[in-house]
């Protein structure tokens, strides 16, 4: 383990607002939130970075009808993953900011668009048969239609050319985009066109199709380039419900991806074993976790070609350097679809696991807050974080801590 980092500080910021929706129990405030992921590119300025928001405003059925009095939507209640969303055209979109000082300035916000101008939006895309799907419906409890240019968009990762790469889970699929927001190219599973048929984003069936087998909403999170440039290292959220739910409820090997970061093939794969359950300090203490309640939610590649990977359930954050090298590679048979057991039912056997070295804990460095998404290093030793805010739907801000690491 490292030496314990200096003091937290958090960061100025206000999030933007973004719309006011009248609801039974009074204004439905929301707010932009844009640092699901965070980047910083070689060629930026002193300061900048840039960030992604995620698919938009969304709450469960049951909390909307505490929160907002809907309580016209009390038959969706125990629909599987099903979320309202007040604002689907209002998500996924890339930021710049700039650091000064203690401060953190948006500089722009670009919704993202295909090359003919037309938006991405936050509602699923067409799901495959038999694969499991985030149900979306409006505030008055109609299903909202699936589009082929739906994204959850999650992560990012900055090309030397000065474009980007976002991680989706819904597909899952990673985005290529420019810094003015437009879509070039989205890269998919194999066997997944059927899910975005029509789109005007150009869709290439690139990735494995083993990715489809991603539990409801925990596709891709992570995602980063190798310092030398050679690798797109891109992680799962969760376990993969590979072959089935079980796997993912009970697995605790989440999949790291070493991708070709211009044409999205696999060349390599490693296995993130996720901390058990009760070493979530914070998160005990406000309730029981699961092992499903344990999540990867950003990579940050280090300068000597280590990760570093921020793993979370709501409360408690462990941000872990990891070394993912060739004596860690997985045999190609873990990437197969139909080897038995998978690497979800495996357990530790059989297989080379990530060693983790604790870079930072928030179950020490308490004054840190929950639901943490961003992260990025913005010197040698400081590090940025990022919560996500849901965009206010539940009262939530984003805030921005920097740490200085021991």
């Amino acid at each position: 383990m490292t030496s314990q980092p200096s003091a937290p500080l958090r960061l100025t910021w206000t999030d933007p607002p973004l719309a006011v929706i009248p609801t039974p129990s009074g204004a439905m405030t929301l707010t932009r939130s844009l640092a699901s992921g965070l980047v910083r590119r070689a060629s930026d300025p002193p300061g900048v970075f840039w960030g992604v928001g995620d698919r938009g405003p969304n709450i469960k059925p049951k909390d909307a009808m505490a929160r907002y009095g809907l309580t016209g939507l009390a038959s969706l209640a125990g629909i599987d993953g099903a979320r309202v969303m007040p604002l689907p055209g209002g998500g996924p979109a890339l930021a710049r900011f700039r650091l000064t000082g203690d401060q953190i300035v948006l500089e722009a916000a670009m919704p993202l668009k295909a090359m003919d101008g037309s938006p991405l939006t936050g509602v699923p895309p067409t799901p495959l048969s038999g694969m499991e799907s985030e149900p979306a419906f409006s505030l008055d409890g109609e299903p909202l239609p699936p589009s082929s240019l739906g994204a959850d968009t999650e992560g990012i990762a900055a090309l030397p050319d000065g474009r980007f790469w976002i991680a989706d889970e819904y597909g899952p699929s990673l985005l290529l985009a420019r810094e003015d927001g437009v879509v070039e190219r989205r890269l998919i599973p194999m066997g997944g066109m059927a899910m975005f048929e029509g789109s005007p984003v150009p869709v290439v069936e690139a990735l494995p199709a083993l990715a489809l087998a991603r539990k409801l909403n925990r596709g891709f999170e992570g995602v980063t380039l190798s310092a030398d440039g050679a690798v797109l290292y891109v992680a799962f959220q969760s376990p993969l419900a590979h072959p089935d739910r079980t796997a993912h409820d009970e697995g605790q090997i989440v999949r790291l991806w070493a991708l070709d970061p211009l044409s999205g093939a696999l060349i390599g794969e490693h296995a993130y074993q996720l901390d058990p359950p009760e070493s979530f300090v914070r998160d005990i203490e406000a309730g029981p976790v699961e092992r499903s309640d344990i999540k990867v939610s950003e990579l940050t590649a280090l300068p000597d070609g280590g990760l570093l990977v921020l793993e979370r359930v709501t409360h408690s954050t462990h941000i872990y350097r990891v070394r993912p090298g060739p004596e860690t590679a997985l045999s190609p048979i873990w990437s197969d679809p139909e080897h038995r057991p998978t690497l979800e039912q495996a357990g530790q056997d059989g297989f080379a696991i990530l060693d983790k070295e604790l870079v930072l804990s928030t179950d020490v460095e308490t004054a840190i807050c929950g639901d943490l998404e961003g992260m990025i290093l913005i010197g040698p030793h400081d590090l940025l974080l990022a919560s996500d805010s849901d965009y206010g739907i539940e009262g939530g801000e984003t805030e921005f801590w920097q740490v200085r690491l021991g």
